[in-house]
């Protein structure tokens, strides 16, 4: 895993949120929180397929912290 990246992007809870990169370690049944504020069982963040992605729309909440915030 890359030492630069930090978040990533995950098809949960309604959207497609960005989440700390420390969220794709953590165990099933513990909830992570995206930048927006969002919350997932981290289970969630696993085994995404591409209709998942393609089907739920970019959170704007977190690209703007994401974007906003260095």
């Amino acid at each position: 895993m890359s030492d630069y990246l930090t978040y990533v992007w995950r098809p949960v809870t309604g959207g497609r949120h960005a989440f700390p990169i420390t969220a794709t370690k953590t165990p099933a049944g513990v909830p992570v929180v995206a930048f927006c504020g969002a919350e997932a069982d981290a289970a969630e963040l696993h085994d995404r397929s591409e209709v998942d992605w393609v089907r739920e729309d970019t959170c704007m909440r977190c690209w703007h912290v994401l974007t906003t915030h260095p």
